[in-house]
């Protein structure tokens, strides 16, 4: 559920190299991998750039380690915010890939996910779109546990669907801390997350017979803090807030599309409902 969309800004670190940017891992070929780098290493495979290949997000080596320790306020996120000031953006801005970006304050349920799991999108979802891999005959495998938040039609011929990845397995997190949040969970307190986030849009070029074609927008939150607040409300069933900040350089979407983005947050949840189905 979107609380609040903020005008869009240019903001991001300018070092070299970033604690987190998007490019490809040989920029020399036009068909290597694009990925989000955590400290200079691919941390995540993302969706290929023709955009009529599978949505992805697979986790690589890179992705070992969290990055907010050093952030000043994070003690203000414990708390319910309902409002996201300039001190607030400035204090993560300098773990954002330099970029356009537009800040949205969301509040989502959590549900923890395994790879190959009945609630795995890439298992699911997806090979109803793709089918499995050639080569291997197998559904794409992200390699992390990961959150499904939210889903809604965009479309009859198009689905929003939203992830939380975290950085570092939950099984990484700290069981005191995790227990900390379950317990202003449990008091009523809604604590908040932070996270860089891509709207990748796919479809395959072409339709087959038997296949549920249609656009998969994927909206993804890679966590910059939050990784036990989101364990602890999955574990708890409750609502955590993000601050996603939604790249508008690095997406794989069009400005219509990111410009849609707001207003189906807003939207009630909703399955995928295939046409002849009913609503």
């Amino acid at each position: 559920m979107l609380l609040a969309a903020l005008p869009p800004r240019r903001l991001g670190s300018a070092k070299d190299p970033a604690p987190l940017r998007f490019g490809q891992v040989d920029p020399e070929s036009p068909t290597s991998s694009r990925c989000l780098f955590m400290a200079g290493e691919p941390a995540f495979e993302l969706s290929f750039w023709c955009g009529t290949c599978q949505f992805l997000f697979k986790r690589k080596a890179g992705a070992n380690g969290t990055l907010s320790s050093d952030v000043t306020p994070l003690a203000a996120l414990e708390q319910t915010i309902s409002s996201v000031d300039d001190g607030l953006i400035d204090a993560f801005a300098e773990l954002l890939p330099e970029g356009d970006y537009l800040p949205l304050l969301l509040e989502v349920q959590a549900e923890l996910v395994a790879p190959c799991g009945e609630r795995d999108y890439f298992s699911h979802e997806q090979v109803k779109t793709w089918g499995v891999d050639g080569f291997w005959g197998l559904p794409e495998n992200p390699r992390s546990y990961y959150y499904r938040t939210f889903e809604t039609s965009v479309s009859d011929d198009a689905h929003l669907y939203e992830f939380v990845v975290p950085m570092v397995p939950p099984a990484w997190n700290d069981r005191a801390r995790v227990s900390h949040y379950e317990q202003l969970l449990g008091q009523g307190t809604t604590p908040t997350a932070v996270a860089l986030s891509t709207l990748d849009v796919c479809q395959p070029a072409i339709a087959e017979d038997g296949q549920d074609y249609y656009a998969h927008w994927g909206l993804t939150h890679f966590l910059l803090d939050g990784h036990h607040k989101l364990e602890a409300a999955a574990r708890q069933g409750g609502s955590v807030r993000i601050l996603a900040f939604v790249s508008l350089s690095d997406s794989l979407a069009g400005p219509a599309e990111l410009e849609k983005l707001p207003e189906l947050l807003r939207r009630p949840a909703r399955g995928r409902t295939t046409p002849g189905e009913g609503s």
